[in-house]
């Protein structure tokens, strides 16, 4: 195996779906749901992460060349789609409103642990190592990452039996407001490639 591969692709998708960043927005998109509902809907989203990341990682090239979309254009719709439920948290409702969505999916799967960044550096990276060593190790690394994810998001679900309901408000409205300003960012980041 190409542990050169391993260690890029691993800290790389380590730093950009930042699960310690995540947990107080999973908590947060969460929060009506029971200890063993969160703990499902966490398991959920990352297994259903893993397998887009490592499936674009794939065949992402030649999909998004056949749709003709670029990368700053998926980074675009990624934001716009964070920036809704930001909003949703900042103004203390729930997302999603529908009865028949299912949170681990969109937005946690998407685009909170498998956004545009995770993606776009998924293709990258299998690129960058044609050979069948590369491509183990950059899915080994996929899955490693991951898990991480979904380790931090267990045992920050461990954590709401401390929160007050004022105090989990607050940490509700706080992460509402950083998830925007990532929002607004992968949103600038997709307008700057595309110009």
């Amino acid at each position: 195996m190409n542990w050169r591969a391993f260690g890029e692709t691993f800290v790389t998708l380590l730093v950009i779906t930042d699960p310690l960043g995540n947990a107080p927005v999973f908590l947060s998109i969460t929060r009506r749901m029971s200890p063993a509902e969160r703990q499902r809907a966490a398991i959920r989203a990352v297994i259903a992460a893993g397998a887009l990341i490592v499936g674009f990682a794939i065949f992402g090239e030649l999909v998004l060349r056949y749709l003709h979309v670029s990368i700053g254009s998926l980074s675009i719709a990624g934001g716009l789609l964070l920036l809704l439920v930001s909003l949703e948290m900042l103004r203390g409702t729930d997302f999603p409103t529908g009865e028949t969505e299912d949170v681990a999916l969109v937005p946690l799967a998407t685009p909170l642990v498998a956004g545009p960044g995770a993606i776009a550096t998924a293709i990258v990276l299998w690129r960058n190592h044609p050979h069948a060593s590369g491509h183990a190790a950059v899915i080994l690394a996929i899955i490693a990452a991951v898990a991480c994810v979904g380790a931090t998001l267990l045992v920050s679900e461990r954590l709401t039996r401390a929160f007050s309901p004022s105090i989990f408000a607050f940490l509700t409205r706080v992460a509402g407001l950083l998830l925007s300003a990532i929002a607004v960012q992968l949103v600038v980041n997709g307008v700057r490639s595309l110009t």
